[in-house]
């Protein structure tokens, strides 16, 4: 298996890429009403599904988009961070860590927005005071190139699976890797429902203006609140009934399809600097071994949870190495990694031989603390000030 992934990540056999392909039915039969995230529709302004048409089996059929290519990552990276925290692996990444109020507060590469990328870490400094970007480290990721990724390999190797784009620094030559591993799920012709939306208070306290003071909220001592004063009524503030009115209900479908996809041209397209050509190979298949890792962490159960009122059953699932075509068909053969076990013993295999070629891997994340400014920003959200605004149910 192994010596397969090796040839091709470096395109150096007739394989051009790995897929899976699963299907999935809610948890509680075919029909069940799904809930996917909700847009603001461009046209109405009001929260929305995406759906839109496609090719699915040759035919044109309208599919919602249930979870999007970077949500799917990122239940990757989870998994593989939590891994990390069972002690069961390790891949190198960057950890901010500091306590606000009491608190501990942590932040990882394999959980910030941007990855490696992020503000987060921009807006850091090491145990001296310095800079995260003027770190030796720090300055390593920066001065990347596509020409050279060393740096990505060594600190964050996660980053060449999922992409990353250095947004958040203004230079003229950004690093911006394409991710080399996508997945997504979507539902087949789906069915928007409605359902109604709003709050019973047991209670039934009117629904008054009152007052908002700095301690949270007062009765109004007039009908008529003075100027000046901040004011909201009962029901924005959590009490009070709010009239049921018609809301999104989700949507039925037909099937929950989820295609992920690794693409060994993208992995062939990395480059190392100088490394020789037995480590540019075996860092390519390493990075590939982090993929197929963390697709297996986040998706090999017989279940799968997306969010409140999507929760998913796994029916079937192929795992495939995809050939150069013959008769115009790609040709496809089965790839046997089921199980997590079976791709962490993958990726301990990619760990070891890309040591053996020369591969100098950290066995500790790269811990940096916030700086004074956004120590003050984290702190600030911690701090509970006023009333927020209630949703209705």
């Amino acid at each position: 298996m192994y010596e397969r992934l090796l040839a091709a990540a470096s395109l150096r056999s007739t394989d051009g890429a790995i897929r899976v392909v699963s299907e999935y039915e809610p948890v509680a039969g075919v029909g069940t009403p799904l809930f996917p995230p909700t847009v603001k529709a461009k046209e109405t302004n009001s929260a929305g599904y995406l759906v839109e048409p496609r090719y699915v089996d040759g035919n044109e059929t309208q599919v919602v988009l249930l979870d999007q290519p970077q949500s799917q990552a990122n239940r990757c990276e989870t998994a593989l961070l939590d891994a990390v925290k069972r002690r069961e692996m390790f891949i190198p990444h960057l950890e901010m860590v500091t306590e606000s109020h009491g608190m501990p507060v942590r932040m990882t590469s394999l959980e910030a927005p941007h990855r490696s990328r992020d503000a987060y870490f921009r807006d850091s400094v090491d145990e001296a005071g310095t800079k995260f970007d003027e770190t030796e480290l720090g300055a390593a990721l920066r001065d990347a190139s596509s020409g050279d990724l060393s740096a990505y390999l060594l600190l964050v190797p996660s980053d060449l699976a999922y992409g990353v784009w250095d947004s958040h620094r203004k230079r003229r030559i950004q690093v911006k890797i394409p991710r080399a591993y996508r997945s997504e799920m979507i539902g087949i012709k789906p069915l928007v429902g409605v359902r109604a939306a709003g709050r019973v208070d047991r209670l039934n306290l009117a629904g008054d203006t009152v007052e908002l003071t700095e301690s949270g909220w007062a009765p109004s001592a007039s009908e008529k609140p003075k100027k000046g004063v901040k004011t909201a009524r009962m029901s924005e503030l959590g009490h009070g009934m709010i009239p049921p009115s018609e809301g999104l209900g989700g949507v039925s479908v037909t099937s929950v399809q989820r295609s992920a996809s690794l693409s060994l041209a993208q992995l062939a397209a990395l480059r190392f600097g100088n490394a020789s050509e037995e480590l540019t190979a075996a860092a390519r298949a390493l990075v590939a071994s982090i993929a197929l890792l963390g697709d297996r962490l986040a998706f090999s159960a017989p279940a799968l949870h997306l969010r409140s009122g999507c929760e998913l059953l796994l029916v079937s699932e192929r795992i495939e190495w995809v050939q150069r075509g013959r008769d115009g068909v790609p040709v496809l053969e089965p790839l046997e990694l089921s199980t997590p076990q079976e791709a962490l013993e993958l990726f301990t295999i990619a760990v070891g031989r890309a040591r053996e070629a020369g591969l100098q891997w950290a066995s500790d994340p790269m811990v940096v603390r916030p700086n004074s400014s956004l120590q003050q920003a984290i702190d600030k959200s911690y701090l509970i000030a006023g009333v927020g605004a209630a949703e209705s149910e």
